[in-house]
């Protein structure tokens, strides 16, 4: 562990701020852009896909650009082929479909509109263009006629922050079961839409300022909701179930020192009906020697405290929890990253300043064999520097049984003549 270079997986021409993987298709979804300002820097969500080119390294190669005008899109959910895309204070619906340029050439034939192939309901020269300007910024997107192509067409979008001073959407999450869509904003709402109608379900002010975080557990029983006002909020519908005190698990924590900063449920592996909820607790003001910042574990189901432990000084940005709930992914405002051990809350990985500035969004890679290769688990990063990186852990090795019984048996040989010779007649 320590200071070691990451080869970049992919690096956009804009700073990215969110990066999923889609769990259907594989294919790795990033994007974010530079926002309304004319300084030339495009904004787009980008289409990956990933494949594992050795057991422990990856390649990506961009499939599409989808160009989002004058709006950059700073957090984004994916589920049932749609991306609920966090754009200023809208949250814009976006439906992607996966073929190959062969069949989308005989759709558009069939149709006699030859102009759109493999543009399905999109504005013509927009996904060319950005094609074209990714490609000239170094990235590869050149695609041969076998190759999948991704179509993205607007379904809707919904009004998500109304703060009228500068109305910014901080988080959107889809329920477990993909029936809701969640989303926090700058003026302290959540706000739960019916998915796909998005008729409005919920809108309830839930915290003094902006809503940092949010998350809902299986079955839609419970919401949390993490604020920048130092509470961190179990919700049963629009009520208040109960505020958690994480401060009270550590001695001598004075309340309102720390604030939280992110919350995620997370499977228990072997464990069916088991839930786990974790939270991490960034200082509230920033000393000349920095303060820890902090993990904790709750039971998703009670929410009592199970552990609290230290995750560093670096200033957490970034939570991601592995699809078994096996691992945590944390990135920190310095561009370290690490992924700890769920069970223990030990760190597995760390890389220092592994992307040169703010680590944006985590997301680990579905725990398929074949996407994972020899790796344990395996995370993507995305930063503000543009570039996006894959960060693996290896298979621990173990040892077989007979093999660790011979070495005792060994042992106990090797200690018996030993004390034969220092104590003649010892036996």
């Amino acid at each position: 562990m320590g200071k070691r270079r990451v080869p970049d997986l992919y690096r956009a021409p804009f700073p990215l701020y969110s990066v999923k993987v889609d769990p259907k298709t594989g294919l790795v979804i990033t994007a974010g852009g530079g926002g309304a300002s004319k300084t030339g820097i495009k904004n787009a969500v980008h289409f990956l896909d990933l494949q594992l080119v050795s057991e422990h390294s990856y390649s990506a190669t961009l499939l599409h650009s989808h160009d989002t005008e004058t709006r950059a899109t700073m957090n984004m959910a994916v589920g049932g082929g749609v991306i609920a895309a966090g754009q200023d204070g809208t949250c814009c619906l976006l439906r992607f479909k996966q073929g190959s340029q062969k069949e989308e050439s005989k759709a558009a034939a069939k149709d006699g509109n030859n102009v759109q192939k493999g543009n399905t309901r999109r504005r013509p020269g927009k996904g060319d263009r950005g094609r074209d300007e990714a490609a000239a910024s170094g990235d590869k997107s050149d695609t041969k006629d076998e190759t999948a192509q991704i179509s993205v067409s607007t379904l809707a979008e919904v009004q998500s922050d109304l703060n009228p001073q500068d109305p910014l959407q901080k988080v959107v999450r889809f329920s477990p079961d993909q029936s809701l869509l969640l989303t926090g904003g700058t003026d302290g709402h959540i706000r739960v839409w019916e998915f796909p109608s998005l008729k409005k379900k919920f809108d309830f002010k839930a915290h003094e300022g902006e809503i940092e975080d949010l998350d809902m557990s299986p079955g839609n029983k419970h919401l949390v909701t993490v604020g920048r006002d130092f509470s961190c909020s179990v919700w049963s519908g629009n009520q208040l179930a109960m505020g958690l005190r994480w401060f009270e698990t550590v001695p001598n924590m004075a309340e309102k020192t720390y604030r939280y900063m992110a919350c995620r449920f997370g499977k228990v592996e072997d464990q069916k009906d088991a839930l786990r909820l974790y939270t991490v607790q960034i200082p509230h003001k920033r000393d000349r020697k920095p303060p820890p910042c902090f993990l904790t574990k709750w039971d998703g189901r009670s929410f009592l405290p199970m552990l609290t432990a230290t995750c560093g000084s670096e200033v957490i940005s970034s939570l991601a929890v592995s699809d078994s709930g096996t691992f945590l992914g944390l990135g920190a405002v310095t561009g370290s990253v690490a992924i700890y051990i769920s069970f223990s809350l030990q760190k597995l990985y760390y890389v220092q300043e592994s992307h040169g500035i703010v680590v944006t969004d985590l997301a680990f890679l579905p725990e398929h064999k074949h996407i994972r290769g020899k790796n344990e688990t395996a995370m993507l990063s995305v930063a503000v520097d543009s570039r996006c990186q894959v960060h693996t852990v290896a298979n621990r090795r173990s040892f077989p049984v007979w093999l660790v019984l011979f070495f005792c048996g060994v042992m106990v040989v090797g200690i018996v003549l030993l004390l034969q010779q220092l104590f003649p007649g010892f036996i």
